[in-house]
This record gives C-alpha cells, sequence and structure tokens, in this order.
C-alpha cells in the first residue's frame, strides 16, 4: 500500500515514532533479507537494518513519492548502506594488518637481544657490587618504578636521604663499571 508508506513516511519527518514503528513492522524483515542476502554475515545484515531505520529517522524527506514505490527507495537504501558497512569491516583488518606489520618491525632481533641480556648481566653484576641499602635504592627506584618521595616513606628516612643514597649508589655503580671498562662497553652498545 504506497500511500500508507508515504503517509507514515511524511508522519515521521515530523517526528512520529509510532510511524517509525509502523514502517519498521512492515519492513524490517525485508530489509533484514535482502541485507543479509548483500553482506552474507547475519550481524552485519543487524547493523544494516538499524542504520537503515536510524537514517530515515534522522534524515526525514530524502525519500521523494514522485520517484518511484517506498520499498524500492528502501532497498536501495538498504543496499548503499550494506555496501558502506562491508566497506568499513574491510577497512578494519587493513589497519589491523598495518600495526601487525609496524608491530613486527619493531621487535628486536634476536642479536638486540643477545645484547640486552649481556648488559642486563653486566648491570647486575656490578649492583651486585654496590652496599645492601644503594641496592635496595637502585631496586626501588629504577627497577620498581618507586618514587624517592615513595622510597623515603617506606623506609621511614628523609626525602634528602634517599637522594643521597640514590647520587651514592651510582657513582659507585660508574666508578665499578669504568674500572672494569664496562661502561664504556655499555655506552657503545646503547
Amino acid at each position: 500500500m504506497p500511500e500508507n508508506d508515504a503517509a507514515l513516511y511524511e508522519r515521521i519527518g515530523q517526528g512520529d515514532k509510532a510511524a517509525l514503528e509502523g514502517l519498521y513492522d512492515q519492513y524490517h524483515k525485508l530489509v533484514f533479507s535482502f541485507a543479509y542476502r548483500m553482506t552474507g554475515n547475519k550481524e552485519l545484515a543487524e547493523e544494516v537494518v538499524q542504520e537503515v531505520f536510524m537514517k530515515i529517522w534522522v534524515k526525514p524527506g530524502l525519500y521523494d513519492p514522485s520517484k518511484g514505490k517506498f520499498a524500492s527507495w528502501l532497498l536501495t537504501v538498504t543496499r548503499n548502506l550494506s555496501i558502506d558497512l562491508m566497506r568499513k569491516q574491510k577497512e578494519v583488518p587493513y589497519e589491523l594488518q598495518e600495526e601487525r606489520e609496524k608491530l613486527a618491525d619493531d621487535e628486536p632481533t634476536p642479536d638486540e637481544i643477545l645484547e640486552w641480556k649481556e648488559k642486563k648481566e653486566i648491570l647486575k653484576q656490578a649492583i651486585g657490587h654496590l652496599k645492601e641499602n644503594q641496592q635496595e635504592m637502585i631496586h626501588l627506584f629504577y627497577f620498581n618504578g618507586y618514587s624517592q618521595q615513595k622510597i623515603a616513606d617506606h623506609f621511614g628516612i628523609p626525602l634528602g636521604t634517599v637522594k643521597g643514597r640514590l647520587r651514592l649508589a651510582l657513582q659507585h655503580l660508574r666508578s665499578a663499571l669504568d674500572a672494569n671498562g664496562e661502561r664504556r662497553d655499555l655506552d657503545e652498545r646503547a
């Protein structure tokens, strides 16, 4: 009944939700089956149905009864939205593929991993030669991510003491690495 469709569509333009429900009740199965044939995907077809009726609600006045039947116009809208959504779905895997390639490029090579393990072992040995309280400061600040204030609170000592111990620990660490020629080795590898 084209007159009824046109009348319902005109009422939607005036913000009549019942008119939208009437068109939805009458056409949602047709729109879904057409979208499903286009996309071959149930979830995507359901999304198309939502988009079609959302478009009718949000953008009233697109249908011109003088250009043809409402059902034909509705299927044209369904076809176009199905194509748009399928294109969008294809774009996502493409972006994911680019991200995967980018991550693969950023991954360290086996040589880099081996080099980092060697550096880690050199640092670990040098830290092992520090006094126990300096080792704790280095571990908490550089490896556990504690702030200097948090370390001070943790040990119940003034912030200045923490700063002094960290500075002293770093000086001893540099001296130990310089004495063994390992600091230069670490710097060259960095």
